[in-house]
Protein backbone atom coordinates (compact mmCIF):
# COMPACT_ATOMS: atom_id res chain seq x y z
CA UNK A 1 0.00 0.00 0.00
CA UNK A 2 1.23 3.12 -1.13
CA UNK A 3 0.51 5.35 1.80
CA UNK A 4 1.79 2.60 4.30
CA UNK A 5 5.43 3.02 2.02
CA UNK A 6 5.28 6.38 2.25
CA UNK A 7 4.81 6.49 6.19
CA UNK A 8 7.48 3.71 6.35
CA UNK A 9 10.01 5.91 4.65
CA UNK A 10 8.52 8.88 6.13
CA UNK A 11 9.38 7.62 9.72
CA UNK A 12 12.84 5.95 9.06
CA UNK A 13 14.05 10.03 8.30
CA UNK A 14 13.71 10.77 12.07
CA UNK A 15 14.87 6.93 13.28
CA UNK A 16 18.52 8.23 14.24
CA UNK A 17 17.62 11.56 15.77
CA UNK A 18 15.16 9.74 17.89
CA UNK A 19 17.61 7.62 19.35
CA UNK A 20 20.09 10.18 20.21
CA UNK A 21 17.04 12.48 21.95
CA UNK A 22 15.81 9.44 23.82
CA UNK A 23 18.92 8.10 24.94
CA UNK A 24 19.85 11.51 26.24
CA UNK A 25 16.47 11.14 28.58
CA UNK A 26 16.68 7.66 29.40
CA UNK A 27 20.58 8.51 30.59
CA UNK A 28 18.93 11.08 32.59
CA UNK A 29 16.56 9.06 34.65
CA UNK A 30 13.76 10.21 32.86
CA UNK A 31 10.84 7.71 32.32
CA UNK A 32 8.86 9.06 29.41
CA UNK A 33 5.42 7.18 30.64
CA UNK A 34 2.89 9.36 31.29
CA UNK A 35 1.50 9.35 34.86
CA UNK A 36 -2.23 8.54 33.01
CA UNK A 37 -0.65 5.98 31.83
CA UNK A 38 1.28 4.40 34.69
CA UNK A 39 -1.64 4.71 37.17
CA UNK A 40 -4.25 3.00 34.60
CA UNK A 41 -1.77 0.14 33.70
CA UNK A 42 -0.84 -0.18 37.89
CA UNK A 43 1.22 -3.18 39.00
CA UNK A 44 2.92 -4.81 35.60
CA UNK A 45 5.72 -6.42 37.30
CA UNK A 46 6.31 -10.31 36.00
CA UNK A 47 4.13 -9.21 33.16
CA UNK A 48 5.13 -9.95 29.57
CA UNK A 49 4.05 -6.89 26.70
CA UNK A 50 4.09 -6.52 23.58
CA UNK A 51 4.33 -2.71 22.68
CA UNK A 52 2.53 -1.85 18.83
CA UNK A 53 4.17 1.26 16.93
CA UNK A 54 7.03 1.49 19.38
CA UNK A 55 9.01 3.85 17.48
CA UNK A 56 12.63 3.41 18.43
CA UNK A 57 12.18 1.54 21.79
CA UNK A 58 12.36 4.19 24.11
CA UNK A 59 8.73 3.83 25.64
CA UNK A 60 9.35 0.20 25.98
CA UNK A 61 12.27 0.50 28.01
CA UNK A 62 10.86 2.82 30.25
CA UNK A 63 7.77 0.36 30.20
CA UNK A 64 10.54 -2.75 30.93
CA UNK A 65 12.41 -0.95 33.55
CA UNK A 66 9.33 -1.06 35.43
CA UNK A 67 9.67 -4.96 36.21
CA UNK A 68 8.33 -6.41 32.77
CA UNK A 69 9.79 -10.05 32.91
CA UNK A 70 9.87 -9.97 28.94
CA UNK A 71 8.41 -7.39 26.58
CA UNK A 72 8.59 -6.98 22.43
CA UNK A 73 7.93 -3.82 20.25
CA UNK A 74 7.27 -3.81 17.11
CA UNK A 75 7.64 -1.22 14.79
CA UNK A 76 6.89 -0.81 10.41
CA UNK A 77 10.86 1.47 10.64
CA UNK A 78 13.74 -1.33 10.21
CA UNK A 79 15.75 1.61 10.59
CA UNK A 80 13.87 2.30 13.86
CA UNK A 81 13.61 -1.40 14.99
CA UNK A 82 17.84 -1.29 14.13
CA UNK A 83 18.04 1.55 16.83
CA UNK A 84 15.53 0.12 19.16
CA UNK A 85 17.65 -2.88 19.52
CA UNK A 86 20.82 -0.28 20.02
CA UNK A 87 18.98 1.52 22.60
CA UNK A 88 17.77 -1.58 24.34
CA UNK A 89 21.85 -2.53 24.41
CA UNK A 90 22.92 0.74 25.46
CA UNK A 91 21.05 -0.06 28.59
CA UNK A 92 21.50 -3.60 29.10
CA UNK A 93 17.82 -4.34 28.69
CA UNK A 94 18.35 -8.05 27.56
CA UNK A 95 14.64 -8.67 28.32
CA UNK A 96 13.25 -6.29 25.86
CA UNK A 97 13.91 -6.95 21.73
CA UNK A 98 12.47 -5.48 18.94
CA UNK A 99 10.59 -6.65 15.10
CA UNK A 100 10.57 -4.86 12.21
CA UNK A 101 6.40 -5.59 10.92
CA UNK A 102 3.66 -3.67 9.57
CA UNK A 103 1.23 -3.77 12.59
CA UNK A 104 -1.46 -4.93 10.54
CA UNK A 105 0.54 -8.14 8.89
CA UNK A 106 2.26 -9.14 12.32
CA UNK A 107 0.48 -12.09 13.12
CA UNK A 108 1.33 -13.50 9.52
CA UNK A 109 5.52 -13.66 11.41
CA UNK A 110 4.55 -13.36 15.35
CA UNK A 111 3.21 -15.73 16.88
CA UNK A 112 3.53 -15.47 20.70
CA UNK A 113 1.08 -14.57 23.08
CA UNK A 114 1.20 -12.16 25.89
CA UNK A 115 0.06 -10.44 29.20
CA UNK A 116 -0.54 -7.14 28.24
CA UNK A 117 -0.83 -5.64 24.35
CA UNK A 118 0.19 -2.01 24.72
CA UNK A 119 -0.12 0.90 21.75
CA UNK A 120 0.39 4.64 23.31
CA UNK A 121 0.53 8.45 21.94
CA UNK A 122 -0.06 9.04 18.39
CA UNK A 123 -0.41 5.52 16.93
CA UNK A 124 -3.74 4.53 15.16
CA UNK A 125 -4.00 7.80 13.03
CA UNK A 126 -1.18 6.11 10.64
CA UNK A 127 -3.17 2.95 10.81
CA UNK A 128 -5.76 2.82 7.37
CA UNK A 129 -7.83 -0.41 8.93
CA UNK A 130 -8.71 -0.69 12.21
CA UNK A 131 -10.54 -4.25 11.64
CA UNK A 132 -7.37 -5.53 10.61
CA UNK A 133 -5.50 -4.00 13.63
CA UNK A 134 -8.28 -5.33 15.95
CA UNK A 135 -7.66 -8.71 14.62
CA UNK A 136 -3.70 -8.53 15.47
CA UNK A 137 -4.38 -7.40 18.90
CA UNK A 138 -6.50 -10.20 19.76
CA UNK A 139 -3.87 -12.74 18.22
CA UNK A 140 -1.53 -11.15 20.06
CA UNK A 141 -2.95 -11.33 23.71
CA UNK A 142 -3.37 -14.52 26.10
CA UNK A 143 -6.81 -15.38 27.01
CA UNK A 144 -6.54 -13.77 30.03
CA UNK A 145 -4.68 -11.02 29.13
CA UNK A 146 -5.48 -7.01 28.50
CA UNK A 147 -5.29 -4.54 26.08
CA UNK A 148 -4.54 -1.06 26.62
CA UNK A 149 -4.13 2.14 24.36
CA UNK A 150 -3.70 5.63 24.76
CA UNK A 151 -4.06 8.08 21.99
CA UNK A 152 -5.33 11.70 21.18
CA UNK A 153 -8.78 12.15 21.21
CA UNK A 154 -10.35 12.11 17.96
CA UNK A 155 -12.45 14.88 18.50
CA UNK A 156 -9.78 17.11 19.10
CA UNK A 157 -8.21 16.43 15.27
CA UNK A 158 -11.26 18.16 14.10
CA UNK A 159 -9.69 21.60 15.19
CA UNK A 160 -7.67 23.85 13.28
CA UNK A 161 -4.55 23.72 15.11
CA UNK A 162 -2.97 26.96 14.71
CA UNK A 163 -6.57 28.32 15.58
CA UNK A 164 -6.48 26.51 19.39
CA UNK A 165 -3.48 27.57 20.42
CA UNK A 166 -4.52 31.19 19.77
CA UNK A 167 -7.96 30.13 21.56
CA UNK A 168 -10.60 29.85 18.88
CA UNK A 169 -12.48 26.63 17.89
CA UNK A 170 -12.77 26.21 13.78
CA UNK A 171 -13.62 23.26 12.53
CA UNK A 172 -10.75 22.28 9.85
CA UNK A 173 -11.37 18.60 9.26
CA UNK A 174 -14.10 15.60 8.99
CA UNK A 175 -14.98 13.33 11.59
CA UNK A 176 -16.88 10.52 10.04
CA UNK A 177 -15.61 8.66 6.96
CA UNK A 178 -12.34 11.14 7.06
CA UNK A 179 -10.05 10.63 4.13
CA UNK A 180 -6.33 9.95 4.86
CA UNK A 181 -4.74 13.86 5.54
CA UNK A 182 -1.89 13.73 3.27
CA UNK A 183 1.33 15.85 4.70
CA UNK A 184 5.04 16.46 3.43
CA UNK A 185 6.27 17.17 6.47
CA UNK A 186 7.12 14.83 9.55
CA UNK A 187 8.93 15.13 13.01
CA UNK A 188 9.02 17.94 15.02
CA UNK A 189 9.02 16.89 18.77
CA UNK A 190 12.14 14.72 19.24
CA UNK A 191 13.55 16.11 15.88
CA UNK A 192 14.34 18.66 13.32
CA UNK A 193 11.00 18.56 11.08
CA UNK A 194 11.68 16.13 7.91
CA UNK A 195 10.25 16.68 4.46
CA UNK A 196 8.80 13.28 3.68
CA UNK A 197 5.12 12.55 2.42
CA UNK A 198 2.89 10.87 4.73
CA UNK A 199 -0.67 10.07 6.04
CA UNK A 200 -2.71 10.14 8.64
CA UNK A 201 -5.87 8.72 9.63
CA UNK A 202 -8.87 10.10 11.88
CA UNK A 203 -10.83 7.08 12.94
CA UNK A 204 -14.05 7.99 15.15
CA UNK A 205 -14.49 6.19 18.26
CA UNK A 206 -16.87 4.51 17.69
CA UNK A 207 -14.76 3.28 14.89
CA UNK A 208 -12.13 2.31 17.30
CA UNK A 209 -14.41 0.70 19.65
CA UNK A 210 -16.64 -1.35 17.85
CA UNK A 211 -12.99 -2.78 15.51
CA UNK A 212 -12.23 -4.09 18.83
CA UNK A 213 -15.41 -5.48 20.03
CA UNK A 214 -15.90 -7.44 16.40
CA UNK A 215 -12.58 -9.00 17.33
CA UNK A 216 -13.59 -10.65 20.18
CA UNK A 217 -13.05 -8.19 23.16
CA UNK A 218 -14.56 -6.64 25.98
CA UNK A 219 -14.04 -2.89 26.52
CA UNK A 220 -13.23 -2.51 30.79
CA UNK A 221 -13.40 1.66 30.57
CA UNK A 222 -13.12 4.18 27.63
CA UNK A 223 -11.54 7.12 29.50
CA UNK A 224 -10.99 10.76 28.77
CA UNK A 225 -8.54 13.20 29.13
CA UNK A 226 -8.24 17.50 28.95
CA UNK A 227 -4.57 16.75 28.46
CA UNK A 228 -2.60 15.85 25.81
CA UNK A 229 0.65 14.34 25.86
CA UNK A 230 2.34 16.45 23.04
CA UNK A 231 3.04 20.96 23.07
CA UNK A 232 0.98 21.74 20.60
CA UNK A 233 1.44 25.53 20.70
CA UNK A 234 0.86 27.75 23.68
CA UNK A 235 -0.16 24.73 25.99
CA UNK A 236 0.89 24.85 29.81
CA UNK A 237 3.22 21.59 31.25
CA UNK A 238 0.74 20.55 34.03
CA UNK A 239 2.77 18.24 34.96
CA UNK A 240 5.45 15.53 33.13
CA UNK A 241 4.57 15.35 29.42
CA UNK A 242 0.88 15.93 29.70
CA UNK A 243 -0.06 19.52 28.04
CA UNK A 244 -3.17 21.50 28.29
CA UNK A 245 -4.70 24.64 26.98
CA UNK A 246 -5.71 26.92 29.78
CA UNK A 247 -8.54 28.64 27.76
CA UNK A 248 -10.15 25.25 27.00
CA UNK A 249 -9.41 23.14 30.63
CA UNK A 250 -12.32 20.68 31.14
CA UNK A 251 -14.01 22.06 27.73
CA UNK A 252 -12.27 19.64 24.98
CA UNK A 253 -10.97 16.27 25.09
CA UNK A 254 -7.43 15.81 23.93
CA UNK A 255 -6.75 12.75 25.39
CA UNK A 256 -8.57 8.82 25.74
CA UNK A 257 -7.64 5.20 27.26
CA UNK A 258 -9.29 2.41 26.23
CA UNK A 259 -8.72 -1.31 28.33
CA UNK A 260 -10.14 -3.84 26.70
CA UNK A 261 -9.99 -7.97 27.95
CA UNK A 262 -11.03 -11.00 25.64
CA UNK A 263 -15.08 -11.52 25.99
CA UNK A 264 -15.95 -15.09 28.04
Amino acid sequence: MKEINDNKKAWSLLSKDHYEHYKKKLTENKVRINENILRELGDIKGKTLIHLQCNTGADTISLGSLGLSKAVGVDLSDTNVYYANKLASDFQMDHISFIESDVLKLSEIHHEKYDIVFTSEGVLGWLPDLKKWAKVVREMMKDDGYFYVYDSHPFFHLFDEEDLSKGKTNLKYDYFNALPDQSNDIGGYASEVKHANNYWWNHSISDIINALIEAGLSICYFNEFDTLFWQNGNMVEVKPYLFQYKDFRNQIPLSYSIKAVVKK
